[in-house]
This record gives C-alpha cells, sequence and structure tokens, in this order.
C-alpha cells in the first residue's frame, strides 16, 4: 500500500469498559499502557482495569475514510483478546490537520 504523504494516518480513540477481564487479562493490558498512538495500541484504564481508552494509530490509504481507520483500530484492540463495550470511538484524520510554520 503507498501512502502519498508520511502523515497519511488516522489517531483513533476508543472508550469503552471490560467484560469479565480475568488477572492474565489485566495484566496485558497494564503491560500496553501508555497514552501515545501506535499502530498496537496503548491502554489507559482506572485502577480496576474496568474502564480504559484505547489510543491507535491506523496508516490511511489514499482513499481511506474513518469506517476504514475504525475497522483498523477495532482488529488493533481485538488482537489483545479481552471481552469488551465500546462506549465511544473517534477518529482524527492527520491529513486534515494543518500545522502552521514560523
Amino acid at each position: 500500500m503507498a501512502y502519498a504523504r508520511s502523515d497519511a494516518m488516522f489517531r483513533v480513540t476508543i472508550s469503552g469498559k471490560f467484560q469479565a477481564i480475568d488477572d492474565a487479562g489485566r495484566d496485558a493490558v497494564r503491560a500496553a499502557g501508555g497514552t501515545a498512538y501506535t499502530e498496537a495500541g496503548t491502554f489507559t484504564h482506572d485502577p480496576s482495569v474496568s474502564a480504559f481508552t484505547f489510543r491507535c494509530q491506523v496508516p490511511a490509504g489514499p482513499d481511506d475514510g474513518e469506517d476504514e481507520a475504525t475497522l483498523g483500530a477495532m482488529a488493533a484492540l481485538e488482537a489483545y483478546g479481552q471481552p469488551y463495550e465500546v462506549l465511544r470511538i473517534g477518529v482524527t484524520d492527520m491529513r486534515d490537520i494543518k500545522i502552521r510554520r514560523r
């Protein structure tokens, strides 16, 4: 897949809550903790690891939109193998971000 620009990506933020997460699942989520947007995704969570925010960076193809970005982020979240309920999804297309040069 060829990308038009190096910043051709989406940043997807998924807020949710885990359902019946076990100790091994809590450990896996804690190990993936952080606030950076990465392709594998990072978690911030409450102390009991029941509510979470998942941040994921998804490469954008020339014709990709929010739907493709959401599917990519959901696949990254699914890779952690923990049962969850999505409460909210936010998608930012980094191609639309304008940087003012001084």
